[in-house]
């Protein structure tokens, strides 16, 4: 299961972060297809916003394809992102070297900026 981290600093919408939280775990592998989904009141719970954000963001990834709403059952992944497993090789790679740009005192807006660069010259011109 999956468990929401709300930034309230970030200048992200809410509903948001959760529909990104759960995109990144659908591409690691975290979440697979007939995985619930938590429930709003067990989001609520552990992140203590609206339980009307919790549900935006669900139509949102419903709207999307992504998960499937079961009347009284709860919220289920219909469909997986990506293929970039939780346990792939290039994790530990890049656990690795985001270790080393820590170590070397790059705080983690540096390190996301810096590698946000890297990413985006390497995919320049690709719709991916």
């Amino acid at each position: 299961m999956v468990a929401y981290r709300i930034d309230r600093r970030s200048g992200v919408a809410t509903y948001l972060q959760i529909v990104q939280q759960t995109k990144q775990a659908l591409r690691l592998g975290l979440l697979e297809p007939g995985d619930k989904l938590p429930t709003a009141r067990e989001v609520v719970e552990a992140t203590a916003i609206n339980p009307n954000t919790v549900l935006k963001a669900y139509r949102e990834l419903e709207r999307e394809g992504l998960v499937e709403a079961r009347r009284g059952l709860g919220t289920f992944v219909r469909k997986t992102l990506g293929s970039a497993p939780a346990d792939s090789p290039l994790r530990g790679e890049l656990a690795d070297w985001a270790a080393r740009a820590r170590a070397a005192g790059l705080e983690r807006d540096d390190v996301t900026a810096l590698f946000t660069s890297v990413l985006e010259q390497l995919y320049e011109g690709d719709d991916s």
